[in-house]
């Protein structure tokens, strides 16, 4: 028993390698549609047979790096928003958080800006599902801590995922003197969307959807 244990542990270890190392190929050039299985493979310091052992081919892996890159930036905010107290506000927490995560993480967050408009239809209905995972979480946490209606609140957290993302893309390629000017910016922007969301009444709502018919 022992011993299968230890086989099934290495695989997963070798598995994690693997998607390590394609995040490591990945870069401001390169996507993940132009990355190759012996690129990954030779990263990853494995025989490219041994790639097949773990991932049906390329595509595959792909998808995984999305769901790992989308699942990472979740888990990062879940924390981030535990750490929320009266004395700093949620928006700055998660800011400083998000900002933080592209400064260490820059390739695991390009696989979701970029496959988000990529060629491939399946890698971006990928990052749309991960995205809208994260503006669920953010809708949820916004009618916990607000008690804003679900339908308010769901608007509220698209345009402010929309706005953080759009900075993510601008703090890529930023010195840290330009990320913190993005940081404080978008500090603000997401500050108005919170400000305007408290003002947007029902009967404002309903005016719109009729205005709209």
């Amino acid at each position: 028993m022992s011993n299968k244990k230890s086989r099934l542990e290495q695989k997963m270890e070798t598995r994690q390698n693997i998607i390590n190392a394609a995040f490591r190929c990945l870069d401001a050039e390169k996507s993940l549609s132009s990355v190759s299985l012996r690129e990954v493979a030779r990263e990853a310091n494995i025989a490219p047979t041994s790639f097949y052992r773990h991932f049906k081919d390329i595509d595959e892996l792909g998808l995984t790096l999305v769901d790992e890159a989308g699942l990472a930036l979740r888990q990062l905010m879940r924390s981030a928003r535990k750490r929320i107290t009266h004395d700093v506000s949620a928006i700055e927490t998660s800011v400083d958080t998000f900002m933080e995560f592209i400064a260490e993480h820059k390739n695991v967050f390009r696989v979701l800006l970029r496959e988000h408009t990529g060629t491939s239809a399946g890698f971006r209905s990928a990052v749309l599902r991960e995205i809208h995972h994260f503006t669920k979480e953010l809708s949820d946490y916004i009618v916990l801590r607000e008690k804003t209606a679900k339908g308010l609140a769901d608007l509220q957290a698209e345009a402010m995922v929309k706005i953080v993302f759009s900075a993510g893309a601008e703090a890529l390629d930023a010195d840290p003197e330009q990320a913190l000017i993005i940081a404080k910016k978008v500090k603000q922007q997401l500050m108005l969307v919170q400000l305007g969301a408290k003002h947007f009444t029902p009967k404002e709502q309903k005016a719109r959807d009729k205005s709209s018919l």
